[in-house]
């Protein structure tokens, strides 16, 4: 009986994901099962969760994210890692991730490679304006 409990909250959850492509931290927060300031501050804790903001600023969470969020919350209440081994984990497995795919492994390479230039472009225009 519990797991039918469970399977139709998860197919709500992809039912609304299919009507609506982003869901509020609010909504969020209660299909994964935790509150918003736990979001937040996961926020500040893994570089990979990043949800966009809406134009009023509401953060606004895309499937991606949401898989992120169920994945991080496995690895500190289920698998009880604190946050820097959780952190670990999710780099460890990004990195297989990306070992795995080499055209995406190259196409981030070089996405770090053009971050890096523009940063130092970005630098060197402030140091010339001074």
């Amino acid at each position: 009986m519990t797991n039918e409990r469970h399977r139709p909250q998860i197919l709500l959850v992809a039912d609304l994901l299919a009507t609506k492509p982003f869901l509020k931290i609010g909504e969020v927060a209660k299909w994964v099962g935790v509150k918003p300031h736990v979001l937040r501050y996961w926020e500040s804790e893994f570089p990979s969760l990043k949800p966009r903001k809406n134009p009023s600023g509401q953060r606004i969470y895309a499937k991606a994210d949401i898989e992120a969020i169920v994945e991080i919350k496995n690895l500190l209440y289920n698998q009880r890692y604190t946050i820097s081994g959780a952190k670990k984990m999710l780099a460890r497995h990004e990195e297989e991730t990306l070992a795995s795919n080499p055209i995406d492994s190259s196409f981030s390479q070089e996405v770090q490679y053009l971050k890096k230039y523009i940063q130092e472009l970005l630098a060197f225009l402030q140091r010339t304006q001074e």
